[in-house]
């Protein structure tokens, strides 16, 4: 802004007027003031662009415009102050060093004089030098070349001296594969994989080669499972010599220990009771015949692994386990064994047969075990415990099932006995490898009990035998020898029979003798079986007693039940019978005796049974005495039935009937019979005279009961009193032979009251004495007390239709009528006492 300028007014404000004297002091004051202030700020926008880059000038600039009106042109005119200025200072430095500027000039020129010379003498210099080094050149570039060959040749050696080993070791993998050595290939191949090829691994040869290492292990993993399926195969086939070596073996091992046992208990032992020379040891015929397999067993001890090789599975383990894949192997391992179990454990069909098809199945089944048991401590993890474990426990109970149902076809207790001694060496071979056979000794005991059922058989057979052979008649003795050989075989003492001179009989039939031989061979055969059960005498003792009791009361009880039976068995028979089987039960507490000889076990111990041969031999006599009474009681009906009575007769024969005297004749050789029956002591007379005299009692009530209801028959209408009197003959017959004591013992008349109702009933009608009987009817001291109104009334009834169709009774009508009407009276009142009876009851 110039100074003196005029300052226009604001538009729309109304124009000024002139100011007074102090108002034109005040207005210079403040004009003064902003040209001040718009040069200062004039100034410091010159500094600023002075200072200030280029780029940032235009901010600068602008506040200049933005300034009073005219405020541009003052800066002009400052801004030209300023440049003229700063063209006063240029022009006052070059003139203070224009004579320096000068004199380099000078110097300058004289320098580019000697730099061209200098230039001449650099470019003859290397010409000079250029030509000289051509041939240093030349030389060198071919020791360049020679150095670069030497390198590369360096680099060569280097590069095959690392592909030499990985090419040597896959010649060597490759020899170890057509060679078979399979798990050293693996090895190989690892080392060519983690070793080898990542220093090569540029090499295209190198990934061709490491391309093909896979391919490899799967063709070796094929190969290994192939020669696994082979060894199941084979091992599958070797199982049964396997497990027929394995069993002989601890067969061997236990005769070994049994032998070692008896003789160093020899000395202090009880003597085992013989039987023909034999003592239990050679009874089992284990002392030869185990004591050779066992000296042939010295020479060479077999093992599983001497009969099988178990290098595939070594071999297919180590190539799993280094492949990684060892559990995949384990359970097709694993697998293929449980389905060989399964096959193993199926026996035959007609396994029951023979011995030697349990014996193949068992050895099968060993064979199998020793192989596992062999396998799990060879291998580590293969197999474990809890599966072999696994793998018994399910074969045990199929075996067990087996046997059962096999066993239970078996009825020859010789195979049984085999099929015992098996199971047994079986258990014992099984135990030795560490396998649990508890349940195999509990399955012997279902077995025992069925071999003791396959004896009882078989012995019923030899006593039927036996039963049928016997003649039934007491033992002749000629010599003294043929007497001891029978009391040898039979525990027989009488003093009286002794005394006899030779020759005489012994009471008994052969049959006792035989029976009490084969009652010990029976205790015999049952002791094979309880031998190398591991049971205590006591409990030995306990099997024997029970199965000799079963052998007493079922088998030979029954054997004797059924021979009482029979038909053909007479009444001597019977006799002798009763007679046999006093003496077997004489001879039990021998046979307990023989049993204690044998377990050498107390009979005082708590828990010994007792043999029940007493009450078997007395209820085998009761039958046999119940048989006798029943027998004479029929052969007098065959008798009685022989009976031909003419009922219409006028008056008897003055004889007895023949087919009575035929009867008594028959009873009187019958009862001498019992004569025979044993007497050695007071109990046996008691016992014999009782069965006499209650057959004797029994033969005559039963004849006196078939003679009565041959008067009273419905079915005979008519009698006459010559028949009555004909009947009258025989029934004294009847009480003459009671009277005449066949069997001594009877007391007073006690044998012919079995006669008495026929007695009293012939009485009243022989002497007609019937206001007697109708008189003291119901008096205790009546003479026909016996006589039953009922049976005196069919009787007489009987003779009443006789009478009127006969006229038997026409003397009477002749000499005295009276009579008739007493039988009609008779009548009327027999049938009023018949009514009165059947009212009262």
């Amino acid at each position: 802004m110039e100074r003196g300028g005029s300052l226009s007014p604001p538009v729309g404000c109304p124009p000024l007027t002139a100011p007074p004297a102090a108002f034109s002091q005040h207005t210079a004051n403040m004009a003064e003031s902003e040209t001040l202030e718009t040069v200062t700020e004039h100034e410091r926008i010159l500094q600023e662009i002075e200072s200030t880059d280029t780029a940032c000038v235009g901010p600068t600039l602008r506040s200049v415009y933005d300034d009073q009106p005219n405020a541009h042109k003052r800066f002009m005119e400052k801004l030209d102050a300023r440049i003229r200025n700063h063209d006063r200072e240029i022009e006052k430095m070059c003139n203070f060093h224009h004579q320096g500027f000068v004199d380099a000039i000078t110097e300058l020129l004289k320098v580019r004089a000697d730099a061209e010379k200098l230039m001449g003498q650099v470019t003859d210099t290397n010409r000079r030098l250029q030509d000289a080094g051509r041939e240093v050149t030349a030389q060198t570039e071919e020791v360049i070349r020679c150095r670069i060959q030497q390198r590369n040749m360096a680099t060569t050696v280097e590069k095959l001296q690392l592909c030499i080993p990985v090419l040597e070791m896959y010649s060597k993998l490759k020899e170890q594969l057509e060679s078979k050595r399979y798990y050293a290939a693996l090895k190989t191949m690892e080392q060519l994989e983690n070793i080898y090829i990542p220093r090569v691994s540029q090499y295209r040869f190198c990934q061709i080669m490491a391309e093909t290492l896979p391919k490899l292990r799967e063709e070796i993993k094929e190969i290994s499972m192939s020669d696994l399926k082979d060894f199941l195969e084979s091992i599958r086939k070797h199982s049964d010599k396997i497990g027929e070596t394995a069993m002989r073996q601890a067969q061997q091992h236990r005769t070994f220990i049994s032998a070692v046992q008896k003789q160093a208990s020899l000395g202090c032992a009880k003597p085992l009771y013989s039987l023909n020379g034999r003592t239990t040891l050679q009874h089992n015929g284990l002392v030869g015949e185990d004591a050779a397999d066992e000296e042939e067993g010295d020479d060479e001890v077999l093992t599983a692994q001497d009969l099988v090789d178990f290098s595939p599975v070594y071999r297919c383990l180590h190539i799993y386990t280094v492949l990684g894949d060892r559990e995949t192997f384990e359970n097709y391992y694993r697998k293929q064994r449980k389905k060989q179990a399964r096959l193993v454990l199926q026996p035959q069909s007609n396994m029951h047969e023979t011995v030697e098809g349990y014996r193949k199945y068992f050895n099968q089944i060993v064979g199998f075990f020793v192989v596992e048991d062999h396998i799990l401590h060879a291998t580590q993890g293969l197999v474990t415990r809890a599966f072999t474990d696994e793998l018994w426990n399910m074969a045990l109970s199929k075996i067990i099932a087996v046997l059962r149902t096999h066993s239970s076809y078996c009825n020859d207790p010789d195979l049984v006995l085999e099929l015992k001694n098996l199971i047994v060496i079986f258990a014992d071979t099984l135990q030795g490898y560490g396998f649990s056979v508890n349940r195999l000794f509990d399955l012997l005991f279902e077995i025992r009990d069925q071999y003791n059922e396959t004896l009882l058989k078989k012995w019923a057979l030899v006593f039927r035998e036996i039963f049928e052979e016997d003649n039934y008649s007491p033992i002749p003795v000629e010599t003294e020898e043929e007497y001891k050989s029978v009391i040898s075989r039979f525990p027989f003492h009488d003093a009286e029979i002794e005394k006899q001179p030779f020759p005489k009989k012994l009471p008994m039939s052969q049959s006792v003798p035989q029976i009490y031989i084969q009652v010990k061979e029976f205790i015999y055969a049952s002791l094979k079986f309880s031998e190398s059960l591991h049971r205590s005498s006591t409990e030995i003792d306990d099997m024997l007693r029970k199965s000799t009791n079963l052998l007493l009361t079922r088998t030979l009880s029954g054997c004797l039940q059924n021979l009482i039976k029979k038909p053909h068995i007479g009444l001597t028979e019977l006799v002798q019978i009763i007679i046999n089987t006093t003496h077997l039960e004489q001879a039990c507490k021998y046979l307990e005796d023989f049993i204690t000889n044998i377990t050498n076990v107390s009979p005082e111990t708590v828990h010994t049974s007792r043999l029940y041969g007493l009450s078997t031999f007395k209820d085998a006599r009761h039958a046999a005495e119940g048989e006798i009474y029943t027998k004479l009681n029929q052969k007098i009906d065959e008798f009685i039935q022989l009976a031909d009575y003419e009922w219409n007769m006028g008056e008897s024969d003055g004889r007895a009937s023949g087919y009575l005297m035929d009867l008594i004749n028959f009873l009187r050789s019958t009862f001498q019979v019992f004569t025979h029956l044993p007497n050695n002591n007071n109990d046996h007379a008691a016992m014999s005279g009782k069965v006499a005299q209650t057959a004797c009692m029994s033969a005559c009530k039963h004849l006196a009961t078939s003679l009565m209801q041959m008067l009273l028959d419905t079915e005979l209408k008519q009698i006459s009193m010559g028949a009555i009197q004909q009947f009258n003959l025989d029934v004294i017959q009847c009480e003459l032979f009671a009277s005449s004591e066949p069997v001594p013992g009877f007391q007073g008349d006690t044998l012919q009251l079995a006669f008495i109702d026929l007695r009293q009933l012939l009485d009243l009608f022989m002497v007609w004495d019937w206001s007697t009987y109708l008189a003291d009817y119901g008096q205790p001291t009546s003479k026909y007390l016996r006589v039953n109104p009922s049976t005196a009334l069919a009787l007489l009834e009987k003779m009443k239709d006789t009478s009127k169709k006969n006229n038997i009774f026409s003397q009477f009508r002749k000499n005295d009528r009276d009579k008739q009407k007493l039988i009609e009276t008779v009548v009327k009142q027999l049938r009023s006492l018949v009514n009165g009876m059947s009212q009262h009851s």
